[in-house]
This record gives C-alpha cells, sequence and structure tokens, in this order.
C-alpha cells in the first residue's frame, strides 16, 4: 500500500509559546481559536478554498478528501477511537505535559492527577491493542495518526512503554511508517 501523503503541502510554524503568533490576526482567520493545527486547502469543496481547525475535524476532511485512513466497514470503530484521542489522550496528555514538563516549578497534585490518569489511558490503549493491530481494527486509520504523536512523548507523561507491550509494539510499528517519520521529522518549537 503506498504510505505517501497524495496531497502537496507546506508547512507553516507557528510558535505558540510566544502567544502572539497565534493570535495574529492573519492566523485568527484561519483558526478563530488561536490553536494549532490548522489548515487551508486552496482545492477544497467545489475548488474553494477551505481552512480547517481541530485536528479531528483537519484528520476527517483529509482522509474524506482522499479516501484513505477512514474505511467505510470500520467507520464507527475508527471514530470511537478518534473521539477517544479528541476527549481523553489528547486533554489528559496535555495536562500531563504542563504538570510534568511546561511547568517550572512542579504541582505535585497536578502531576500525580495527570500523570495516573495518563497511565489509566495507556491501559486502555494497552488491553485495545492486544486485541487488533491498530486502535480501530486491522487497518491503519486516522485513529492511529491523531494518537501517535502523544505517544510519541510518552517521556514527558513518565510512562515507560515497556509496561505497555501492546502499545509499544503498535508505536514502533507506526514509527516505522515512512510518512510518520517524516511528519515527526518537523522541527518543533
Amino acid at each position: 500500500m503506498l504510505e505517501e501523503c497524495a496531497l502537496p503541502y507546506r508547512v507553516h510554524k507557528i510558535n505558540i509559546g510566544t502567544n502572539s503568533e497565534q493570535f495574529a490576526p492573519e492566523y485568527l482567520k484561519i483558526n478563530p481559536n488561536g490553536k494549532i493545527p490548522s489548515i487551508v486547502d486552496p482545492d477544497g469543496p467545489d475548488g474553494k478554498p477551505i481552512s480547517m481547525m481541530e485536528s479531528g475535524a483537519i484528520l476527517i476532511y483529509l482522509a474524506d478528501k482522499t479516501g484513505r485512513f477512514f474505511p467505510e466497514r470500520s467507520k464507527y470503530q475508527v471514530l470511537q477511537w478518534l473521539m477517544f484521542q479528541m476527549g481523553s489522550v489528547g486533554p489528559m496528555f496535555g495536562q500531563a505535559h504542563h504538570f510534568m514538563r511546561a511547568k517550572k516549578d512542579e504541582v505535585p497534585y497536578g502531576s500525580e492527577r495527570y500523570g495516573n490518569e495518563a497511565k489509566r489511558l495507556y491501559g486502555v490503549m494497552d488491553r485495545q491493542l492486544e486485541k487488533s493491530e491498530y486502535l480501530s481494527g486491522r487497518e491503519y486509520t486516522i485513529a492511529d495518526i491523531a494518537t501517535y504523536p502523544w505517544v510519541a512523548r510518552h517521556e514527558w507523561h513518565r510512562v515507560d512503554l515497556a509496561q505497555f507491550p501492546s502499545v509499544k509494539r503498535w508505536y514502533d510499528a507506526i514509527g516505522s511508517r515512512p510518512s510518520v517519520a517524516k511528519g515527526m521529522s518537523v522541527p518543533q518549537t
């Protein structure tokens, strides 16, 4: 199966640490929430440009546009695991990042609360991945694409993937995909 992205794209870095680029009027036209990620597709529906915000919405849009990574036969399995990432993994791992890594003075309550929740979520994924190759079944989908970057920061959550062998297997397999390696190599700000 051809993995490389069939759509040409350019990456524009937004430094969210300064609180200036993301709230610039030009960026707020693309993403009214002033967050990342966002995309602008010059060839959107009916050939007209479209701006999209929120990772899940972007992934669904791109999957619909390309006909890839969102199989109709497992659509609802994919959606439930995509929503798991958006409603649990992203917010809780993000809080773990904040309290365990970004905050200069560690807040024990926050580190414990979100660290424990991160480990619980790794357990949920591990049990699912004991039964299936990917989060939503036998195929690599937008649910895996959305979740992988959060797991790639497992050290930030103080998680040893050896404790979650099925997550580790999944993580290693996805990380070896050429397009994933390319996407993860975009310099972080």
